[in-house]
């Protein structure tokens, strides 16, 4: 038995305890007015003194989880995706269950019961393809002056908007394809200090600001490949209203960090007579040098407010250094042990939103890009000699959805995603590639 199943069937008895002790109390409780007689069990002692101490300790035992089944026609059969993975070599459409996790959250409360000491999360994830642990993690809170907690285990990174933004809140089926490439998983192994005030008598504006380290591969490796680590941070200001019906929000977020070369090749772009290509510097210092990783990113949120609902307005853009290989530029979960390629990237996501008719109908556009490498443009990618790859080839992708709430936790989506290459000289990329994907999605949370 492998360790995500121990780690399933702990979770399963577990919460089968809890569940079995909440039907036994509500069982009980029903037969409290029903006990008539001096002669029939007295059920109210039992409830006071066995019962009331174990549900004692779950008072502050919240379990959460969501479920999206779903399903996808892509325009051919076979097609790469970033839109819940690629399609089998014989498929182009398919039933699949994307998400269905369960959350447990254990607060540990002050002992005024005003304000916790501490939190515990542990979240997994068990789909057709795999299970998985998700979250699990202890956070720390200051309880004096109630601005500052830290947090140490796996957690989401505190990097952008659409990257920490829900799966379950999020109102496009997936992230964008530079958010899946350079933070797969969106979570990572460290440490993190956060401050945000508590204090409910403070006026606007309100800022969160978060910083940690984390060992950098995420949850795409089995463990730590290297002695160098993510420093990530980002300031938020919370939603600030600017009149009645409109409000704004925004952050800057930062990652410096990066991972060891295992080999000696590092490649760079350079230019001779206006013609681009990759240099390799074959130097042995480069061995064990660090391949620098580094983003920057900004984000603002407008919420205007009317009669239907609200109108939104999102945009988000990244920029930075980041190293990868010849064919992809990936987050890798273990050591590259190839050459390394170092490119400059930017990436941007812009949403549009807008109640139609009530709040439970909501129509959405998306837009987003990734280029790989700014340095170098379409008819370059794909010449001899230059040693461009598919993995310099920038991509655009247009969305565009209809959601239909029905309840808080019950909602319906029907999202068409159109995606653009770069059209340049390699084999297969010379024209637009067909694989635009249709996701019909139910989504049941709770």
């Amino acid at each position: 038995m492998n360790i995500n199943k121990k780690v399933m069937a702990v979770c399963t008895l577990f919460i089968l305890r809890v569940i079995l002790t909440v039907i036994f109390v509500c069982f009980l409780s029903s037969t409290i007015n029903a006990q008539r007689y001096l002669t029939d069990f007295d059920s109210t002692l039992f409830i006071r003194d066995t019962l009331r101490p174990l549900v004692k300790r779950f008072e502050n035992l919240h379990i959460s989880g969501y479920i999206q089944p779903q399903y996808q026609i892509a325009a051919q059969k076979g097609i790469e995706s970033f839109s819940g993975g690629n399609f089998s070599k014989f498929s182009d459409n398919r039933f699949m269950l994307r998400r269905a996790r369960l959350k447990i959250d254990y607060v540990l409360p002050t002992k005024n019961n005003t304000f916790p000491q501490a939190l515990f999360t542990f979240q997994f994830e068990a789909t057709e393809r795999d299970v998985n642990v998700r979250d699990m993690y202890v956070r720390l809170y200051e309880p004096k002056k109630k601005n500052f907690s830290m947090t140490m285990g796996l957690f989401a990174r505190p990097f952008g908007y659409e990257v920490n933004l829900s799966s379950s809140f999020r109102e496009t089926p997936e992230r964008g394809r530079a958010s899946q490439i350079l933070m797969p998983s969106e979570r990572d192994l460290g440490a993190m200090i956060t401050y945000e005030s508590q204090n409910k008598a403070r006026k606007n504006p309100l800022f969160k600001f978060d910083i940690g380290v984390f060992n950098g591969q995420g949850k795409s490796g089995p463990a730590e490949f290297d002695s160098y680590k993510d420093l990530i941070s980002r300031v938020y200001l919370k939603p600030l209203p600017l009149s009645k019906t409109l409000s704004l929000s925004g952050g800057l977020s930062l990652l410096r960090g990066g991972w060891a070369q295992a080999n000696k090749l590092k490649y760079q772009i350079s230019e001779d007579n206006g013609n681009k290509f990759f240099k390799v510097d074959s130097s042995i210092e480069n061995i064990n040098d660090k391949a620098p990783r580094h983003y920057y990113g900004s984000d603002a949120q407008l919420i205007y407010k009317h009669d239907w609902g609200k109108a939104e307005i999102r945009g988000e853009y990244w920029r930075g250094t980041q190293p990868g290989t010849a064919t992809t530029t990936i987050n890798p979960g273990t050591l590259p042990t190839t050459p390394t390629y170092m490119r400059n990237f930017d990436a941007a996501f812009i949403y549009f939103l807008q109640n139609i008719i009530n709040e439970k109908w909501e129509v959405m556009a998306k837009y987003d890009w990734y280029d790989p490498n700014v340095k170098v443009k379409t008819n370059e990618i794909g010449k001899a000699g230059t040693n461009l790859t598919i993995a310099d080839v920038r991509y655009r992708t247009y969305g565009f959805g209809l959601t239909r709430y029905f309840t808080g936790n019950f909602k319906m989506l029907a999202y068409y995603e159109i995606v653009h290459n770069e059209t340049t000289g390699l084999n297969n990329f010379q024209n637009d590639i067909e694989d635009n994907v249709f996701t019909l999605r139910m989504q049941f949370r709770f």
